[in-house]
């Protein structure tokens, strides 16, 4: 992705715990709609145990090459990991997007991460 588009937007999201098997919704805006093409997180503490699994989904349904892993092994504070979504991707206005954690690793550890949207 180029370092600069005015055609794509990014939505920020966090999850207070990656170890925590859950999901948090970001809500799309009205000036987001459009194909996720990037999924990026940054890792702000080391994790244990088992990889953590990052899925988007939009109304449920999982989005194609959507899932960010992220290694337990060697892992640190400002580790990042992408995943680049190649179908089932397109949000619309109102929409949320649903990032689910799938709870596998251990440790309390937040994670930080962005969405880009090309309109």
């Amino acid at each position: 992705m180029s370092a600069f588009d005015g055609r794509i937007v990014h939505l920020p999201f966090y999850i207070a715990d990656v170890s925590t098997a859950g999901q948090i919704y970001v809500p799309v805006p009205d000036d987001a709609e459009g194909d996720i093409v990037e999924i990026r997180s940054a890792l702000n503490g080391a994790i244990g145990t088992a990889d953590a699994v990052l899925t988007a989904k939009i109304g449920g349904t999982a989005v194609t090459g959507g899932a960010i892993t992220i290694a337990y092994t060697s892992s640190a504070a400002g580790d990042t990991d992408v995943c680049r979504p190649t179908a089932a991707r397109t949000v619309a206005a109102g929409d949320a997007i649903e990032i689910e954690t799938n709870g596998a690793s251990t440790n309390t550890v937040p994670v930080f991460g962005i969405i880009s949207i090309r309109r």
